[in-house]
């Protein structure tokens, strides 16, 4: 059991995101999703029922937080690990290993677990998960998605009463999400206490009981299972909650679920493509190719045959689109998508490759100040102590007028004073989006633009790139969101491990 008894707190050094006057029961056995806008105080209630607030986060904190008859607030950090397990929407936050296998032993490893007991656990949660395809690697070769994945996994083989979700499938394709439904299933049938705090609805209709809606830190709406599947498109996004009941088969067709490398290997150039006159006003990728391994590289970079199979991560022949179109990547994990956007913008020194802006050849330093990429992980990619600094950053003639323009377009004005790490993960991906816009690069790539983003922030960022796109700015998106896809990409091209295809 948990009880939120008359719990109010306010982070120190910011305004907003918050709880007030919190009261909640949460039965053992039950899984509860938490939903509403970014920034509502989803994740503030899990970091209450994990212990990290207050051991960790600080600020000022009333009421009582009762799990399993332990006052939290009274429990070490590392007694709760036990009782309490939790997946952060970014999993690098948890992660204490530098490869798969250690990550999942890790846990049961610190709690002095026989060997054989140890194996034992690692193994099951590797069959239940579905991981046996990412054993022996190294964390940091993972995609935001596998990563998600290990963390679930390193979860799971604590044994926890209590897991708590936050954002889990942000960064998860379809498969991966079917995958996640059905553990969330598995540790219901075994009678754990499951909170998730979602923006995504649809992968969990069937597995709730309950939905807790918050608005500015107050809890304002509880459903039952049935009555919330039941709200229509329009109610949902009346709460700024994203549809409950897409079709499986449309999330499948843009996610690259059922997707194979049959006839997936672009076409080549031909004389005729590569003319002058073909190539205004387009932007052109040919013989991109990419592989991680750097004696590879050299082979086939002496060789001029990057077409081997077996030498290349990334193979892509022939790919082009007109300036001023949004192109969304789509394909599994692991496919290739973000190492595409870094090839594409001369972040990865083993690639080669020729990309035509407009008839003119770029590479290196050139392609890069071309690009602008904002990253999966935003984290990266934030620098200075107040999001205002932030934007200005990536102008080249800083305005401050202009950044608070940028701001207010994406929701961010408000914040403009505070520390870019103080903000929500979705509040931080809004923040690299202004910076991206800022920049004003002909070629914008963006990784995952609405992981951890609500409905309304979805819809704001797919009019953002419209209006980029209608600048001659070319956007590039890789995503796992067939709601942002349907909403605003011009073309969509898949990638199936490594091999790109021009869908549209």
């Amino acid at each position: 059991m948990i009880e939120i008894k008359n719990v109010e707190f306010h982070y120190t050094g910011l305004d907003k995101g918050g709880l007030k006057n919190i009261n909640l029961k949460i039965k053992n056995g039950e899984c509860v999703l938490l939903c509403g806008a970014s920034g509502c105080g989803k994740t503030t209630l899990t970091r209450l029922i994990n212990g990290l607030i207050p051991h960790f986060y600080k600020g000022e904190l009333k009421g009582e937080v009762i799990v399993n008859d332990k006052k939290i607030w009274e429990q070490e950090l590392y007694s709760l690990a036990g009782m309490v397990g939790s997946v952060f929407q970014n999993p690098r936050s948890q992660f204490f290993s530098v490869d798969t296998d250690g990550e999942i032993t890790f846990g049961p490893e610190n709690l002095g677990l026989q060997k054989e007991e140890i194996l034992k656990r690692k193994e099951s949660v590797i069959t239940e998960l579905n991981l046996h395809e990412l054993m022996n690697r190294s964390l940091f070769d993972l995609s935001g998605g596998e990563k998600q994945k290990i963390a679930c996994g390193s979860v799971a083989a604590l044994l926890p009463q209590i897991i708590l979700l936050d954002e889990p499938s942000s960064n998860l394709d379809w498969s991966a999400i079917r995958d996640l439904r059905e553990m969330i299933k598995l540790w219901k049938r075994q009678g754990k206490t499951i909170i998730i705090s979602e923006h995504r609805l649809w992968y969990l209709k069937d597995v709730i009981d309950r939905a807790i809606y918050l608005e500015k830190g107050i809890i304002v709406k509880e459903w039952m299972r049935n009555t919330f599947v039941a709200l229509s498109e329009n109610e949902l996004a009346s709460y700024e909650l994203r549809p409950v009941n897409l079709e499986e088969r449309y999330i499948q067709e843009i996610s690259g679920d059922k997707l194979s490398t049959e006839n997936y290997i672009c076409k080549s150039a031909n004389k005729n493509e590569l003319s002058g006159e073909s190539l205004a006003d387009k932007i052109v990728i040919k013989d991109l190719y990419f592989t991680y391994n750097p004696k590879k590289y050299l082979f086939f970079k002496k060789k001029l045959s990057p077409a081997d199979e077996n030498i290349c991560t990334l193979r892509i022949p022939f790919l082009s689109a007109k300036l001023g179109e949004i192109i969304g990547i789509t394909g599994n994990n692991g496919s290739g998508k973000s190492t595409f956007l870094r090839c594409l913008c001369g972040l990865e020194k083993t690639c080669i490759g020729k990309v035509l802006i407009d008839g003119k050849f770029y590479t290196g330093k050139n392609l890069t100040k071309s690009c602008y990429m904002v990253m999966q992980d935003v984290n990266h990619q934030l620098f200075t102590d107040s999001v205002i600094t932030e934007v200005m950053l990536s102008m080249e003639h800083p305005n401050e007028k202009k950044a608070e323009e940028i701001l207010l377009s994406l929701d961010l004005l408000d914040y403009k004073n505070k520390h870019p790490m103080a903000l929500s993960g979705g509040q931080k991906q809004r923040v690299a989006i202004a910076s991206a816009i800022a920049a004003n690069a002909r070629i914008l790539l963006f990784d995952e633009p609405t992981s951890g983003l609500d409905y309304r922030h979805m819809k704001e960022v797919s009019a953002l790139l419209k209006k980029l796109a209608k600048e001659k700015k070319t956007v590039f998106v890789a995503t796992h969101d067939p709601e942002l896809v349907a909403e605003c990409c011009d073309q969509t091209i898949q990638i199936v491990d490594g091999y790109a295809k021009q869908v549209n």
